[in-house]
């Protein structure tokens, strides 16, 4: 894992790049699993989020970055999940390990996105 926070203007594409890679995707997202998980809306198109929970990553003192993990509930769909990064590169996460957003448990955990599918 790198040590360091890429540069602010590393994270852009252009369109065509973004419709090329997403068409890709698209296309070839079922092909890379196992045929007993094809169908089943295991793989993300998109996860909509609304603006606030990104507000209150980037107000975790010491934010540095957003880090985007991806990981899978019990009825085997993936999601994203997102946490503060320091300029360490170190996640920011809360202290208790059942602890669910407040303003004094710590930093907060994003996750329950609207997942496309099936909300597309």
């Amino acid at each position: 894992m790198s040590t360091t926070i890429p540069p602010p203007d590393s994270h852009y594409i252009s369109l065509a790049q973004f419709l090329a890679m997403k068409e890709l995707y698209g296309t070839n997202s079922e092909n890379v699993l196992a045929p007993q998980y094809q169908g089943q809306e295991i793989l993300v198109v998109s996860e909509l989020f609304n603006v606030t929970p990104f507000n209150a990553l980037v107000s975790v003192p010491g934010c540095a970055g957003i880090r985007i993990y991806y990981g899978m509930d019990e009825t085997l769909k993936i999601h994203a999940m997102l946490v503060a990064v320091d300029a360490n590169n170190q996640d920011l996460l809360p202290q208790g390990g059942n602890a669910i957003f407040a303003k004094d448990s710590g930093p907060p955990i994003v996750e329950e996105g609207q997942r496309c599918p099936p909300s597309c």
